[in-house]
């Protein structure tokens, strides 16, 4: 930066922004609408499967399709933020979420449901790397910005409680599309209060927005993450690792371009530290863990203990509840230790967390449940909220959303990947269920489908199939849960070697 720069950046930093804290609501509001979206389409599935009378594979694109996405646009649109405005692709990106939403509730056929949550993708791309960058910028302060993004966390992990609370009651008492549309609201007033409130930031010198480093950077993303989900589901075809090799290879063009431009999409030299590595490494870990359990869970609720969608939502709160009280007090925790003993910490207590889950019976007492969920939900507080500051502090201030899109992709990418590898497990151990006499190929398929085909069975006959169905998942759901919690508990013990002697900031830094 040059001289002639410098002086009022300076400057700018130097005081306690007003407002800083009404602007930080607007981000909470961005953040629920993508937390609550992410959550609701699980519930919503099984009618939307009624109505639109999807294919299987239509079925797997609607719900998938939004995550690929996500996952391959993240980093450019992180990019973009910083060239053109963090405030700018905030709104722009809230207001398209908003319309399109209205889209997905009114999707009048499979095809135009895949395209709507396809659309929602994009616009939920642009949502989450502005939020930590103008968190980034709105609080020089550390320790301000600590609890700042100690509230962004929390936010996400309530909205995650509260998208299946709001979806399973407004399921019981409207049709599937209002699931949509309760995003109407929360974008209008993020909106209207963003206008006013937010500052604007970007890079003072970006460089060009390099779309070759997009088209590789999305083709990258989505062949790799398709391919890990269809390995799962269907075994390594030809197809299959084809796509693998595609998006390995545009991966590995992504990197090189961005070691050769002068202006990169993404500064691949924030890789160098090891207080950034290390949390972006624990992130993905992190989540690839815990995703088996995430996903998995409201399938135990419902479907092996017989808990209505609204009850479901409700039991699960207990995670959101202990994420929410530990990322308020993980920096000033962090501060008081330190950074790798409250990541680790809180990564081990997950792990522990999913370990006592292999114990899980159809007829267990939901005070053991709730217990895990809310050491689960403590843990990931701690330890996300933490490497979610680590990751921000790292960087200069101009690449915050490129930096902030890096700490999402890891996420997407860790989601993907446990869903698809914890989620082969619970498959794998499910279909050779020992079915009785009469029992169509269907139900060996999933769990949903073993019980919509019992309707159809002899009552005896169904009884017993149900059994051996729930058993066999409940059973894949242990092995998960054990193979999740190692995951955790080696990550736990990385991120103390890798994080060593990080810190959080102690004061402004001008």
């Amino acid at each position: 930066m040059t001289s002639t720069v410098r002086p009022a950046f300076a400057t700018e930093t130097e005081g306690k922004r007003p407002g800083r804290w009404l602007a930080l609501s607007v981000l909470v509001l961005a953040v629920l609408l993508v937390a609550v979206d992410a959550t609701v389409l699980g519930l919503a599935t099984p009618y939307i499967s009624e109505d639109l009378e999807p294919s299987g594979t239509q079925l797997l694109w609607i719900g998938d399709v939004y995550s690929f996405v996500i996952a391959g646009l993240l980093v450019s649109m992180g990019s973009l933020g910083d060239r053109i405005g963090r405030k700018r692709i905030l709104l722009g990106g809230a207001t398209a979420f908003g319309a399109i939403s209205v889209l997905n509730a009114y999707a009048w056929s499979p095809g135009t449901m895949i395209a709507a949550r396809a659309l929602l993708g994009v616009a939920g791309a642009t949502l989450m790397p502005a939020t930590l960058a103008l968190i980034r910028n709105l609080f020089h302060d550390p320790r301000e910005r600590s609890l700042a993004v100690g509230i962004w966390g929390a936010t996400a992990s309530a909205g995650t409680a509260v998208g299946p609370i709001a979806g399973g009651f407004l399921l019981e008492h409207f049709w599937w599309g209002s699931v949509f549309l309760i995003n109407l609201p929360v974008m209008v007033v993020l909106v209207l209060v963003g206008i006013r409130t937010l500052p604007e930031s970007r890079n003072p010198d970006p460089g060009p927005w390099d779309l070759t480093s997009v088209v590789l950077s999305l083709v990258g993303m989505i062949a790799v993450v398709y391919a890990v989900k269809e390995a799962a589901t269907h075994g390594l075809t030809g197809v299959t690792a084809g796509t693998a090799l595609l998006g390995a290879a545009a991966l590995y063009g992504f990197v090189r371009r961005q070691l050769t431009l002068p202006k990169p999409l993404l500064d691949m030299r924030l890789f160098r530290g090891r207080g950034f590595s290390g949390a972006v490494l624990a992130d993905l870990l992190t989540v690839l863990g815990m995703s088996g359990l995430v996903f998995f869970l409201s399938q135990y609720l419902q479907l092996v203990q017989g808990r209505h969608p609204f009850e479901a939502g409700l039991a699960e709160l207990p995670a959101a509840v202990g994420a929410v009280a530990a990322g308020l007090v993980a920096g000033r925790v962090a501060r008081r230790h330190s950074v790798r003993a409250v990541v680790s910490g809180g990564l081990a207590a997950v792990g522990v967390a999913l370990a006592a889950l292999t114990t899980l019976s159809q007829s267990t007492g939901y005070p053991v449940l709730g217990t895990a969920l809310l050491v689960v939900g403590v843990g990931a507080g701690l330890s996300f909220t933490v490497t979610a500051d680590v990751i921000l502090s790292s960087v200069p201030r101009d690449q915050a959303g490129a930096a902030s899109a890096v700490s999402e992709t890891a996420y997407e990418l860790g989601a993907a990947l446990g869903i698809a590898l914890l989620g082969s497990i619970v498959t794998g151990v499910y279909r050779g269920f020992p079915a009785p006499a009469g029992t169509p190929a269907a139900a060996h398929e999933s769990l949903g489908a073993a019980v919509q085909a019992s309707a159809a069975l002899p009552p005896r006959t169904a009884n017993e199939m149900l059994a051996a169905a729930r058993d066999s998942f409940v059973h894949g759901l242990h092995l998960a849960s054990g193979a999740g919690a190692a995951v955790l508990l080696a990550t736990a013990v990385a991120a103390w070697f890798l994080l060593r002697g990080q810190e959080l900031e102690d004061t402004q830094s001008v």
